[in-house]
């Protein structure tokens, strides 16, 4: 999984108000889990092609409002792009996700960040936070809640 930020780009987002991670930035290789523990290295998905990471919690609302165009631009876009969910450990275990999965299954991995690694590597400010990097790795895209045009935030990493 993707694990820390090239030095500076983070700061500087924070400088100019913006929330999480700035746009142009890029990723170091970083280490989550999987809902069963095991380690889950996001580096798999980065440099290959264009990943679609959505930092999200079953308990989310806004989440749960995204999910429909997550599902859609996953239908329009899944063979091009990966797509994957960042369940963050916040008022949630990885037995609670699991569970909420089976009854309302994604069609992308969802990733357990027990330590708060990504959390703190893409500077998520909530659930519902999305983030597209390129198939280079470079953040091509940024947002949160429940109104993003995923669609055409992937449209932009595929440029």
């Amino acid at each position: 999984m993707l694990a820390a930020v090239v030095p500076g780009t983070a700061l500087a987002a924070q400088e100019r108000g913006e929330l999480g991670i700035a746009v142009g930035s890029t990723v170091a290789p970083l280490v989550v889990e999987d809902l069963d523990g095991n380690p889950a290295d996001l580096g798999k998905y980065v440099g290959q092609r264009p990943v679609v990471l959505e930092f999200w919690a079953s308990w989310c609302e806004n989440c749960a409002a995204l999910q429909p165009r997550m599902d859609a631009a996953h239908d329009a876009w899944g063979d091009q792009v990966d797509f994957v969910a960042i369940a963050v450990a916040v008022n949630q275990t990885p037995r609670r996700v699991r569970r909420h999965i089976e009854k309302e299954p994604m069609p992308f991995p969802v990733l357990w960040d027990d330590g708060g690694g990504a959390v703190r590597a893409f500077l998520a400010p909530a659930t519902s936070y999305v983030v597209v990097l390129d198939a280079a790795g470079t953040v091509t895209y940024t947002g949160i809640g429940p109104d993003q045009d995923i669609d055409a935030a992937v449209r932009t990493a595929l440029d």
